[in-house]
């Protein structure tokens, strides 16, 4: 009897009408779920983004001067593509071809020589103790972070002086010095080239020259890679720079050029709007097909300082 009272006081004491949830665990695999689609979504705009002026460049080179002005911009019109192609390289005289020459000269030369110096720089402060390491590194990384801009009045007071103004030389002698690719080239030599191997080396006889050229910059081919496809993406966007330090029309790069001709409306009246969305879709090519034969040393080599 007292058993069946104290079951009737507790029920009693019970909420009426009210049901008692468990609160559940969620499930990590909903939750990523969800993380997965937001990052593809967030991708997919990024990418609409950044693919949008390449959209619009590609349909702006199939029009003429009135379809660049009377039609929508976003769709096309009439096909003017090859003729807008042919006026591209003969108007002239073919300059368009001398500026690209130029820019594959200062891009490729300048770019392939800076990243031999970055690759060596690097490995010596990485792998070699000397005084003044600490300092020398603390300059490294405080010149990068130095705009481009500031140093170009500089260069060209300096070049002017010794006679480079309005040469190749005043293009690739900048190039050949890049801070930052030194950063990276050490970050990556520290990471992939150990000391025991070195010392190997160096006990079987090899000299520091050959460890370096059939040791070190073998193992360091990614890197390198990296260092150079970097390199020459900024070398081949270069404008502050060789607006300054090039007059003559036969040293202009391909960017120099293709603003001189987006210029002559203002100058002559002369309108060369088409030429100039034309040849700036021509421009990227080089830079697009770069990319595709380097996608897998840029994978891999953009990691280096994360797998560090």
């Amino acid at each position: 009897m007292a058993l069946t009272e104290n079951r009737t006081e507790k029920d009693t004491d019970r909420p009426r009408g009210r049901t008692v949830r468990r609160l559940t665990r969620p499930d990590p695999a909903a939750r990523s779920r969800g993380g997965q689609r937001f990052l593809l979504v967030g991708l997919a705009l990024a990418s609409a983004y950044s693919l949008f002026p390449v959209y619009w460049l590609i349909i702006a080179a199939t029009k003429d001067r009135v379809g660049l002005y009377q039609s929508n911009g976003l769709w096309f019109s009439d096909m003017h593509l090859w003729e807008n192609l042919r006026q591209v390289f003969t108007y002239g005289d073919g300059i368009f071809l001398r500026w690209t020459a130029n820019s594959f000269l200062y891009a490729g030369v300048g770019s392939l020589g800076g990243t031999l110096i970055a690759l060596a720089t690097g490995y010596g402060l990485a792998r070699f103790d000397f005084p003044g390491r600490s300092a020398v590194f603390a300059c490294v990384v405080g010149s990068f972070l130095i705009p481009i801009a500031l140093l170009t009045l500089p260069l060209y007071l300096l070049f002017s002086q010794i006679g480079m103004v309005d040469t190749p030389w005043a293009m690739l002698i900048p190039c050949l010095i890049n801070p930052f690719s030194v950063y990276l080239a050490k970050v990556y030599t520290e990471a992939t080239i150990p000391f025991e191997l070195l010392e190997a080396a160096r006990i079987d006889g090899a000299g520091e020259l050959r460890i370096f050229f059939s040791i070190v910059l073998r193992m360091m081919t990614t890197g390198g890679a990296t260092v150079f496809l970097l390199a020459f993406v900024n070398t081949w966007n270069a404008f502050f720079l060789p607006l300054t330090v090039l007059r003559g029309e036969e040293n202009w790069t391909l960017n120099l050029g293709l603003y001189n001709w987006s210029g002559k409306r203002a100058e002559s009246g002369v309108d060369l709007t088409s030429l100039v969305l034309t040849g700036a879709l021509l421009s990227i090519v080089p830079m697009a097909i770069m990319m595709v034969a380097m996608r897998r040393y840029w994978r891999s080599g953009v990691t280096m300082g994360a797998l560090k």
